[in-house]
C-alpha cells in the first residue's frame, strides 16, 4: 500500500460574476450571479513513503488546491485520499502533527516577535519535549543557517531568511511529510542552494515525503526524481524527470568556433544556423542527426579551433511538455 494514495478527487469553487460599469455593480448588489470553476476535475495519484514528487502546472492549474486537500485544509467535493492511512480532514488533529506545510506566499511566523519566539509556541502548540525540541531546533538552525536572524524580529528579515525560518518551523515536531508551495519563491541562489540541500539532506537521513510544488524548474531538476504535470484541473503527465528529458531533450546546441567561413549547411537534422561574433551556433535535431555526426560532416569542411555544446535547459522542456497538452 502506498503512503499517499489520491483516488478521484475533485474540488468545485463557487464564484461570484464580476461585470465591469455602475449599473452591473448595481445589479450584482441586488441580485448576484454566480458561476461554478473546477479548480481539480478527477485527480488520481500515489506516491511511496521518502519520495520527493515535483507537482508542476501553470497558474490556475489546481496544484495549490490539491496540496491544501492533502495537507486538510481543505475538503474534496469527491473521491478519497488518505495518507499513511488517514483521512487528513477526519483525522485532523493526529495527522497534522505528522505532516509539515510551507506556502511559500503565506507565513506562519508572527510578524512583529523573532522566530525563535513562534518556535517555542509551536513547542507548546504540538505538545513537544523541551529537551528534544532544544535539541531539533539547535540541529534545524545550524543546517538552515539561522542562528543570527531567530532572535530578530520576522518583519526586518529578508525573504531569503523568513523563508528558511519558515521551514524550520514546519519541521521543528519532526513531520514524516513536507508539503512545499513555492518554497524558493523570490530567493537569492545562496539562500535557494541552503534550502535545497536541506531538503535532500532531511529526504536522505530522516526519510521525510517531500511534495514539491513551483514554477522553478531548478528546484524540480535538483530534487525531483518524479514529476505530476496538472494542467485544467487533470493530470497529464506522471513519471520520472529522466525519461521526460529523453523524450524532448532532442535539440543539441552547437558553436562552432573557426576562422574560416561557413556557408549554409543544408543537412536534415540542421534546425538553424547563425554567425555570431567568434563562432558559428547550430541548433541540431538529434532524432535526425547526432551531434558526433554533425561534427564529421562539418569538420570535413572547415578547420575547427573549438567547440562548445549545450543541451535544452529543463524550463525549455516543460515549455514544450505545456505546448503538447496545451495548457
Amino acid at each position: 500500500m502506498s503512503y499517499i494514495e489520491v483516488k478521484n478527487i475533485q474540488k468545485q469553487f463557487k464564484v461570484a460574476k464580476r461585470k465591469s460599469g455602475v449599473k452591473a455593480t448595481l445589479k450584482n448588489f441586488i441580485k448576484r450571479e454566480y458561476k461554478y470553476i473546477d479548480a481539480i476535475k478527477d485527480i488520481s495519484f500515489e506516491v511511496d513513503k521518502g519520495e520527493i514528487v515535483g507537482y508542476i502546472g501553470p497558474n490556475g492549474a489546481g496544484k495549490s488546491t490539491t496540496i491544501k486537500i492533502l495537507s486538510g485544509i481543505l475538503i474534496p467535493d469527491n473521491g478519497v485520499c488518505k495518507i499513511n492511512n488517514m483521512v487528513p480532514w477526519l483525522s485532523r488533529e493526529k495527522y497534522v502533527s505528522r505532516i509539515g506545510v510551507v506556502f511559500g506566499q503565506r507565513s506562519q511566523l508572527w510578524w512583529d516577535i523573532p522566530a525563535v519566539d513562534t518556535f517555542d509556541l509551536l513547542r507548546d502548540i504540538y505538545k513537544l519535549d523541551n529537551d528534544e525540541y532544544q535539541k531539533t531546533k539547535e540541529e534545524l538552525v545550524h543546517l538552515l543557517n539561522i542562528q543570527g536572524i531567530i532572535e530578530v524580529p520576522v518583519r526586518q528579515l529578508s525573504l531569503g531568511q523568513r523563508m528558511r525560518c519558515e521551514i524550520a518551523a514546519s519541521l521543528l515536531h519532526k513531520p514524516e511529510i513536507l508539503f512545499l508551495d513555492e518554497p524558493t519563491i523570490g530567493l537569492d541562489a545562496v539562500s535557494k542552494k541552503i534550502v535545497r540541500d536541506f531538503i535532500k539532506r532531511i529526504n536522505r537521513e530522516q526519510n521525510v515525503t517531500v511534495i514539491l510544488t513551483t514554477h522553478d524548474m531548478n528546484d524540480i531538476e535538483s530534487l525531483a526524481k518524479r514529476i505530476i504535470l496538472i494542467g485544467k484541473g487533470e493530470i497529464l503527465y506522471d513519471g520520472s524527470l529522466k525519461k521526460l528529458k529523453s523524450r524532448y531533450d532532442t535539440y543539441k546546441y552547437v558553436k562552432i568556433y573557426t576562422k574560416d567561413k561557413i556557408a549554409r549547411l543544408k543537412k536534415k537534422g540542421i534546425i538553424s544556423q547563425v554567425k555570431q561574433d567568434d563562432c558559428y551556433q547550430f541548433t541540431i535535431d538529434t532524432i535526425d542527426l547526432d551531434v558526433s555526426s554533425f561534427l564529421n560532416y562539418i569538420s570535413c569542411k572547415i578547420n575547427i579551433l573549438d567547440i562548445d555544446i549545450e543541451h535544452e535547459n529543463i524550463d525549455d522542456i516543460i515549455v514544450k511538455l505545456y505546448e503538447e497538452y496545451q495548457i
